[in-house]
């Protein structure tokens, strides 16, 4: 099931996506659901049905504005030189162990909003397949990390190259606001692989970023399990799992974003993120 957080001129709302339509999901009896639920099979189970049956109010995808399907994530867990092609690009090792940073909370911003360019800055993309976290997790076995997932979305992993180089580490150059757009829908089904769906990157129509999740150095079990073993994961955490080989920075010539141009991050299964790039 596709999941989305909208707006339809009232305040935030959840509903499940199903082509062009909409199911609230304010009128179950219980309510909305938390990330947790989304972790429980039977309760997706009902869930399905009541979308099936009709039994939830319904409106067109183009009356709501969609938001971010996290918005205030507890934290941002991220993944370096995750994919192969990805280290290849830059002629790097593959890494024995995942390679960690964060970003700052703040930077979540929702489909269709704009990414902020700084003044000075290079701004560059990065398509990544985001774990959202449903339950309070530590020291996971890789078996039992789908029991935590809450689903699926899509984060563009926006960054600052020049502060990024400068400080020798990421989190500043990775945490401008607006730097991760997230969306447009979760994803929480038992069919859906996250390492094996196609992954794509187009900066105004043309593609920069092609690739599929098979091309993981650590899958998603593996990711999840080793950073539970470092830290508790909470529900609302989000892990992203690194980004494929196109990125602007190791392109001959470089090629990063400039204000006026238009992001659109894919992933096969949950949809195409869509943001503007607007100048400060």
């Amino acid at each position: 099931m596709q999941f989305v957080r909208y707006s339809a001129g009232a305040g935030p709302a959840l509903g499940v996506k199903t082509d062009a339509r909409i199911h609230s999901l304010a009128d179950l009896p219980g309510g909305e659901p938390s990330y947790e639920d989304l972790t429980n099979q039977r309760y997706l189970d009902q869930l399905q049905s009541a979308v099936e049956n009709g039994t939830l109010s319904q409106r067109d995808v183009g009356d709501v504005n969609l938001l971010a399907p996290v918005p205030r994530p507890g934290k941002i867990v991220c993944a370096g030189l995750n994919y192969r092609d990805h280290a290849e690009e830059q002629d790097e090792e593959i890494p024995e162990d995942p390679l960690l940073f964060a970003k700052a909370p703040t930077t979540v911003t929702n489909p269709g909003s704009p990414i902020v360019h700084p003044d000075g800055e290079q701004v560059d993309y990065e398509v990544e397949l985001a774990v959202v976290v449903g339950r309070t997790a530590k020291d996971l076995d890789e078996d039992d990390v789908d029991d935590y997932v809450a689903g699926y979305t899509v984060l563009n992993d926006v960054n600052g190259r020049d502060a990024q180089f400068s400080d020798g580490q990421f989190f500043r150059g990775k945490s401008y606001d607006t730097f991760s757009p997230m969306g447009p829908t979760l994803v929480a089904d038992s069919e859906f692989d996250p390492n094996a769906v196609h992954v794509e990157l187009r900066v105004d129509g043309e593609t920069k970023q092609s690739s599929n999740t098979e091309q993981f150095i650590f899958d998603v079990p593996e990711l999840v399990a080793y950073i539970s073993q470092n830290m508790t994961l909470r529900p609302g955490d989000v892990i992203s799992t690194g980004t494929p080989g196109g990125v602007g920075i190791f392109r001959e010539p470089v090629d990063l974003l400039e204000p006026g141009q238009t992001c659109e991050a894919e992933i096969e299964g949950i949809g195409t993120l869509t943001n503007p790039v607007v100048g400060e």
